[in-house]
């Protein structure tokens, strides 16, 4: 069994309709294919293709064949064929041929098939990672390194894979064939269904030989994925739907994967059950434990799922009950394929996924617990673990930073085999986001303001003081966007935001407040006690823009408030065109505002107005000085100055 994609069935809903001819070959080559039994497809349709047939279905079927069983390199061969012989292919097949050509070190073709992806794709998730991480490898690079790894002793020239601990014992799958003269052969890759087996772990770490676990766990069809309670007496594991001798089928008559529940009694395991939230129409598999083994997590691609397969959760009630599954959401989730979860000691959660920038194949992850029950900062955790093919199945001992993980790269003793490793240093990303709190005007701090912290979504994440240097801080994860909001009594509240650095370190953001009531007096710029943007004007003109009445309104009220204040209205142009010109456009822009709040209702001796041209520039753009728009247009203002007040 290739355990990486454990929903294949999904994956081929998409390809139902690429029948491509009635040659009896071809036509069995298809049923062979539909039925799941790559291996056989293979042989056939690569025989067809050796005779000089090309026909786009059959090479998208190739392609799709080993890249279902993980053999990237044989993918990338007929999706290359596939490209040529038709380059408008569908935005998927781009995102598989992107993956397989990783596997061959080929990252800048991978890539660029990944942008055609990204323009095919819409708002794929996949997409948006690929857009918004554009310098992914030299990230991976920079969290690789961090591990020792060998081979754990125990493969065979079969699938191993899927490894949990218990009593000093590793309980893994394999597909290695120990019984009697006849076995049951999975037509997907031609190997024995896969059964559990125990090595003993002695006090170095080594492994002794593989025994196969209990029978009343083993069945004749798959078995794999453990998972243990700290005590032992109770395990979860993935199994195909069979139960005291009765297989379950779907609709397409397919036996698809649930979970399992079982009991240690008298040192024997017994009461398997399976739990509630399976089906016979969707799989279920890959289970782990949260810390304080309340929560249960696992794969699957039941409704509600944003991709091939995404990870859940269900708590477990102390009723011996599950609640209704719940989806990660689309922080963990993509298009692509997670599974494999795996839940430290720290509450860390590791999993395989091939819908974020990685490697190639399936990539581990590694995600940090929030404190309100969910998981960000995600991570790949790099080479030697990662690599180029699938990597997955990733555990480890929080306190001796030991663990196993399972890999189909090249070099191995067969399809999947189980590594050890040892963390030589923790992929740690740490920022601390401080800042102090002032008054706008004053400069003074801010003793004993409220400051929030928010995530890109404005969900509150925390909340804080400044203390007696106006100084707030929060811990924060590297590479997120954050909202932090400032209030105070009489003040106007103020919020900004930030996105924090991929690398550990400190970040600042220091806010300023306004109060809410502000003296004015005679030589006052209303403009700037209310906070007004510059009253814009468009190039050459002189009436009055629809986002400058917005702003005019707020000196409206203000004069309304005060019926004795007397305004001068003052205007400004930019440096181009002549002096002369400019002063007649800045006048009429003036005059243009003064009639504007005359017509709302202020009285025409109450305000004056003068028009400046380019003669109090506010920055370096005079004539003959290169400058941005952006720049003269920052010169094209008007100002309010109180002349009198009673």
């Amino acid at each position: 069994m290739k355990p990486k994609p454990i929903l294949y069935s999904l994956l081929l809903l998409v390809l139902t309709d690429l029948s491509y001819g009635q040659n009896s070959k071809t036509t069995r080559a298809d049923k062979k294919y539909d039925n799941y039994a790559y291996v056989d497809a293979i042989t056939t349709y690569e025989k067809l293709a050796s005779r000089g047939y090309e026909d786009q279905a059959m090479f998208q079927k190739l392609g799709n064949a080993y890249y279902f069983t993980a053999d990237l390199n044989k993918a990338a061969q007929w999706y290359e064929a596939l490209f040529k012989l038709n380059p408008d292919q569908e935005a998927e097949y781009c995102y598989r041929y992107s993956q397989a050509l990783k596997a061959s070190g080929d990252y800048k073709k991978a890539d660029k098939m990944l942008e055609l992806f990204q323009s095919k794709s819409g708002n794929d998730l996949r997409a948006k990672l690929f857009k918004e991480n554009p310098d992914y490898l030299s990230v991976i690079k920079a969290n690789s390194g961090r591990f020792t790894i060998e081979d754990a002793g125990i493969n065979s020239n079969y699938s191993d894979y899927g490894a949990s601990i218990v009593d000093d014992k590793l309980v893994f799958a394999s597909a290695r064939d120990t019984g009697g003269a006849f076995k049951k052969v999975f037509r997907w890759t031609n190997q024995s269904f896969t059964n559990l087996y125990a090595s003993d772990i002695d006090a170095e770490g080594n492994l002794g030989a593989p025994k196969r676990f209990e029978k009343a766990i083993n069945s004749k069809f798959h078995e794999s994925t453990p998972v243990f309670t700290k005590d032992g007496k109770t395990m979860y594991f993935t199994r195909n739907n069979y139960l005291e001798g009765k297989k379950g089928k779907d609709a397409q008559r397919i036996t698809l994967l649930k979970l399992y529940k079982a009991n240690l009694v008298d040192d024997k395991w017994s009461n398997v059950t399976e739990l509630p939230f399976n089906s016979d129409n969707y799989s279920v598999a890959h289970p782990a434990l949260s810390v304080d083994e309340q929560t249960l997590y696992f794969a699957s691609d039941m409704p509600g799922t944003l991709g091939q397969s995404d990870l859940f959760k269900v708590t477990i009630l102390k009723n011996g009950g599950y609640s209704s599954p719940e989806n990660l959401g689309s922080g963990i989730n993509t298009e692509g394929r997670e599974t494999f979860p795996f839940i430290s000691q720290e509450g860390e959660l590791y999993f395989a996924s091939d819908g974020r920038p990685g490697l190639g194949g399936l990539d581990i992850y590694v995600a940090t617990a929030d404190k309100k029950g969910g998981f960000n900062s995600i991570e790949n955790v790099g080479a030697p673990v990662n690599s180029n093919t699938d990597d997955f199945s990733f555990l480890i001992n929080s306190q001796n930073r030991k663990g196993f993980f399972t890999s189909n790269r090249s070099g191995g003793h067969g399809y999947d085999d189980i590594y050890k490793f040892v963390e030589t240093k923790k992929l740690a990303c740490n920022q601390a986001l401080s800042g102090v709190i002032t008054d706008l005007d004053s400069k003074e701090i801010l003793v004993g303001s409220k400051v929030m912290l928010f995530d890109e979504k404005f969900a509150i994440l925390e909340q804080t003081t400044t203390d007696a240097n106006g100084l707030y801080g929060f811990e924060v994860f590297c590479n997120k966007k954050y909202y932090v909001r400032a209030e105070k009594e009489a003040y106007e509240t103020n919020e900004s935001n930030i996105t924090i650095a991929k690398t550990t370190g400190a970040s600042s953001l220091p806010i300023a407040l306004s109060k809410r009531i502000k003296m004015v007096g005679v030589g006052s710029d209303l403009a700037k006690t209310l906070n007004i943007p510059i009253i814009y004007f468009d190039l050459d003109k002189s009436n009055i823009r629809k986002d400058a009445e917005f702003e005019l309104e707020k000196i409206l009220i203000v004069m309304n408030d005060n019926p004795k204040m007397k305004v001068d209205i003052r205007s400004h142009t930019d440096s181009r065109q002549t002096n002369r010109y400019n002063e007649a456009l800045s006048d009429r822009r003036a005059q243009s505002t003064r009639a504007w709040l005359i017509a709302k209702g202020i009285a025409k001796e109450r305000l004056t107005a003068k028009g400046y041209g380019e003669s109090q520039l506010i920055n370096g753009c005079a004539d003959g000085v290169a400058c941005s728009e952006a720049e003269h247009q920052a010169n094209r203002r008007s100002e309010f100055i109180v002349v009198a007040i009673e």
